[in-house]
């Protein structure tokens, strides 16, 4: 999809849809959940900017989706980052302006960004496609592990209804993931929402980088399932527990037992299973 340039894209899409029931046909307007491609590169002093990843999102909190990836993959630490900013190149096409974000950094970045998944693409579904070996997707950051207060069960199970009213893309378009930041109470501190659960991680992590508040806290609450990527993201923030709606992987069973991050799965209001 174009966009006109100087005109931010939306979350949001209208489109024309037919829609069919038992009782009728009929033609109307409906909103389908914005998917373009983000381009993020990174620079510090003595390097021009570079390329180092391109993933599929929903436009809105892009500074934060790329503060957050740079601090999930270990490449610079929250008090590193100097600017996050649209790149401003006069070759970029109409498609590309406000499709790419340059993260600046005052120092060079703590791991070499091509021993990561330089110049690697992922998806909307996944967000770990472009790793190139087993070792580099095991290899992952890790904060000091969360030592404050954990939600209680019944905090816990109310978690996904915050979430889900917190939801705004989901109710217009049902087409979008979520994460949220809650406290051990249950306080609501930062929901995002995105085409890919990963992203929707990364904007999260990112708003507490740009609002130069801690990462770590208690509880991560994600829409879907709890794969390996999600553990990953909660260990590399700090995140004391991970609570998803659906089931987990084992690899982030495994991963979460090892990094001491509490797991639950199948959460909803009348119950929840803990893996660790």
């Amino acid at each position: 999809m174009t966009t006109a340039r100087g005109r931010r894209p939306g979350p949001t899409v209208r489109t024309r849809v037919h829609e069919l029931t038992d009782d009728l046909e009929r033609d109307r307007e409906d909103r389908v959940a914005t998917e373009e491609p983000l381009e993020l590169r990174l620079g510090w002093p003595g390097a021009d900017p570079r390329r180092v990843w391109v993933t599929m999102r929903t436009p809105g909190h892009d500074f934060e989706l790329a503060a957050g990836y740079v601090v999930h993959e270990g490449l610079a630490a929250p008090g590193d980052l100097r600017q996050v900013a649209y790149c401003t190149d006069r070759d970029l096409t109409d498609a590309q302006e406000f499709n790419v974000v340059t993260v600046t950094l005052g120092t060079a970045p703590a791991l070499d960004p091509a021993d990561r998944h330089a110049g690697f693409g992922a998806g909307s579904a996944c967000g770990v496609c472009g790793k190139d070996s087993i070792a580099a997707v095991l290899d992952v950051p890790h904060a000091p592990a969360w030592t404050g207060a954990l939600p209680e069960p019944a905090v816990v199970r109310r978690l996904p209804r915050l979430l889900r009213e917190a939801q705004s893309v989901f109710a217009r378009t049902g087409g979008v993931h979520a994460a949220g930041l809650f406290s051990a109470a249950g306080e609501t501190l930062a929901v995002r929402e995105d085409v890919g659960r990963h992203n929707a991680v990364d904007k999260v992590t990112g708003a507490r980088v740009l609002a130069g508040q801690p990462t770590a806290e208690a509880c991560l609450v994600v829409s879907g399932r709890a794969g390996f990527e999600l553990a990953q993201k909660a260990v590399a923030a700090g995140i004391g527990a991970l609570v998803s709606v659906g089931a987990p992987s084992s690899l982030a069973v495994h991963l979460a037992r090892g990094a001491g991050l509490t797991l639950y799965g199948f959460t909803s209001a009348d119950r929840c299973v803990r893996y660790t």
